[in-house]
């Protein structure tokens, strides 16, 4: 596959991804795509370029990571295995080598720093640790999440973000930490100011009432 070639499908693949978060089915919002996967294929460049791993299963990984969780919130305690056979079920008939497939499907399966799953790759670990440091850009998505899909109180999603941050950092790489360190120090910050939680929160508050309104007109 050559360059343009593979331009292509990486774009097939980015606009499906995109369109499965904009659907309604989707439980975690749009969010999802703005504030999580654009920054786990983000971050996961910055890490192939500083670990020498594979940019093109990385890209892929970090793309299609959380996509059988979006597709069906059913899936999203297993997501990782689901996402790994949906990998391999969409990867192999666009012309992706087995190298690739596979590779891919061995970072979708471990991504997740909660399931200790071995490793086996640099661009797994890439891939765990971008989606890590992707949680320290995404506090408004974290706190929309604590607070309309856990029903948490204002207080009790801030403290609930910091503590997910925290076990993010915690779990990432030497490299990865030192990419992440101004990222995650911003993020602290901002979820230590009463105020700036407010003025995060607010938006998607008027974003949930005119979803509503639009439901019942």
């Amino acid at each position: 596959m050559n360059r343009v070639e593979n331009k292509i499908k990486l774009s097939e693949i980015e606009n499906m991804v995109k369109e499965a978060c904009y659907k309604p089915t989707n439980v975690f919002g749009t969010g999802i795509w703005e504030h999580h996967i654009k920054w786990v294929v983000k971050f996961g460049r910055m890490l192939s370029s500083e670990t020498g791993a594979d940019p093109l299963i990385v890209e892929l990984s970090a793309l299609l990571h959380d996509y059988a969780s979006i597709k069906s919130f059913a899936l999203y305690t297993n997501h990782h295995v689901h996402g790994a056979q949906e990998a391999e079920r969409i990867l192999g008939p666009m012309g992706y080598s087995t190298r690739v497939v596979e590779g891919v499907s061995h970072c979708i399966l471990t991504h997740r720093g909660s399931m200790k799953l071995g490793r086996k790759t640099i661009e797994a670990q890439c891939v765990a640790d971008a989606d890590a440091m992707a949680h320290f850009v995404g506090v408004p998505s974290l706190l929309n999440y604590a607070l309309e899909g856990k029903g948490y109180s204002v207080q009790e999603s801030t403290a609930w973000v910091l503590a997910k941050l925290k076990r993010s950092w915690n779990k990432l790489s030497p490299v990865a930490m030192k990419l992440a360190k101004p990222y995650y120090a911003a993020a602290v910050r901002l979820l230590n100011d009463e105020d700036q939680v407010t003025d995060v929160i607010l938006p998607y508050k008027e974003t949930v009432v005119k979803r509503t309104l639009q439901m019942t007109i």
